[in-house]
């Protein structure tokens, strides 16, 4: 693909951005753009690409089917669209190209609900794709697809010998897609992966070639139920809701840090009663933990739920808790890592190369590279630098465009020399 082509279908990705599991017009778009390229492929799409049974983090079946209806309005293939209905997004694109080994590149593609900029500084809204949803490509993804697509096409091209999967993972924003890819059949085969991500604080023209410090997150949700009263009458009537939340996340910002590494825990939506003068009979918190290793994870989630139940009981309240979304921690193979240094090294418009960084945050890939790691295979997790106006997840992000090219590249360069030195 040349440039114009991969900024072409990068901004009309980021016209139409999907929240997590209803992303129907990307992968319908996504699928027309694979469909397009000159090279030979097998594509899996919506249940075909991913275990349906190891979705997390779903919306309201209410959410999904709006999400659909809207897609249906636009110029897509509606045999695509109806094998996504449901909320079974994403797709799988391979090349087998001669005998080899069978390499995988995973690039999520679901955008975040928030409204974008619309200033005339914000390079979107000044050219005419500013998002047209209620939602936004905050962190990148329709450059991760884009991406993704276009080391299809170069690959194609190359002297690659062997098989090259590309997985178009949904719902990575909500940790809720990479285990449904992970545990498809597509990976079991893999023996090397590649995942990737544009930014991350690293300005245009420089690559990680090895991200490490995932943190391992699971997010839990819990419920207090309490007996509701009038608050001036009959305050003593009451089993209230509210104070058990006050104390549990009070208490969960309390949780003794671990000497073996990092640990986190946010406690991000909390929401309970009705008004001023009714003891409160139902509250909801929606929190989350992390760690350096899973096992950290592990730690803070158990020390979570003790203080949920400990807040609980304390006020004479009924609880239900619900484990939610949650993602292991990974890291990047050297021998892989190394390669992609070589390669990004050697790429036209790469300035810097960075043998290592930190992510600091989470991602659902680790679900993939683990599952790779733990079958005999290589992982490797890549930065793509791009100059960004607005930090991620923020109304203003946005991304450097000359990063696609550096992006596609790097990998499919890398993803060449894998074939030809098997590290």
């Amino acid at each position: 693909m040349h440039d114009d082509e991969l900024v072409s279908l990068r901004r009309d990705l980021h016209r139409k951005p999907e929240p997590a599991w209803r992303e129907f017009y990307t992968t319908a778009r996504i699928v027309e753009a694979l469909e397009s390229l000159k090279a030979d492929l097998d594509l899996y799409v919506g249940p075909e690409a991913i275990n349906g049974d190891h979705r997390l983090a779903l919306p309201e079946d209410g959410e999904i089917d709006a999400w659909y209806e809207q897609a249906s309005e636009y110029d897509v293939d509606p045999d695509v669209l109806a094998s996504l209905e449901g909320g079974y997004t994403g797709a799988v694109a391979v090349l087998e190209q001669g005998e080899g080994p069978t390499v995988g590149l995973r690039v999520d593609i679901d955008g975040l609900p928030r409204i974008e900029a619309d200033g005339e500084d914000h390079e979107p809204a000044a050219d005419g794709f500013r998002s047209e949803h209620e939602a936004m490509h905050a962190c990148g993804h329709d450059a991760h697809a884009t991406i993704g697509i276009g080391v299809i096409d170069a690959v194609a091209e190359s002297d690659f010998q062997g098989t090259l999967k590309v997985f178009f993972q949904p719902a990575e924003e909500v940790i809720g897609g990479g285990k449904a890819m992970a545990k498809s059949d597509h990976l079991a085969d893999v023996d090397y992966l590649l995942a990737m991500h544009v930014g991350l604080d690293h300005p245009t023209g420089e690559i990680v070639a090895g991200i490490d410090g995932f943190l391992a997150v699971s997010h839990v949700e819990a419920t207090f139920h309490g007996e509701p009263a009038h608050a001036g009458a009959r305050p003593e009537e009451g089993r209230n809701a509210n104070q058990a939340l006050a104390t549990a996340v009070q208490n969960l910002y309390a949780i003794p840090r671990h000497s073996d590494g990092e640990t986190r825990v946010n406690a991000g939506v909390i929401e309970g009663g009705s008004a001023a003068n009714i003891i409160a009979e139902e509250a909801r918190l929606v929190a989350e933990v992390r760690g350096e290793t899973t096992e950290l994870m592990e730690y803070m989630r158990e020390k979570a739920t003790r203080v949920l139940r400990s807040a609980a009981e304390m006020h004479d309240c009924d609880l239900e808790i619900e484990l939610g979304a949650e993602a292991p921690s990974a890291t990047s193979d050297a021998e892989l890592a190394d390669l992609v240094a070589e390669v990004a090294g050697a790429t036209g418009g790469v300035e810097r190369v960075l043998e290592r960084d930190k992510l600091g945050g989470s991602e659902d890939a680790t679900f993939l590279m683990r599952e790779v790691q733990q079958n005999g295979g290589l992982a490797c997790y890549v930065g793509v630098g791009t100059d960004h106006p607005g930090g991620h997840h923020t109304s203003t992000f946005d991304v450097d465009e000359a990063s696609l090219y550096h992006g596609v590249h790097v990998l499919a360069g890398t993803i060449e020399r894998v074939s030809l030195e098997r590290p």
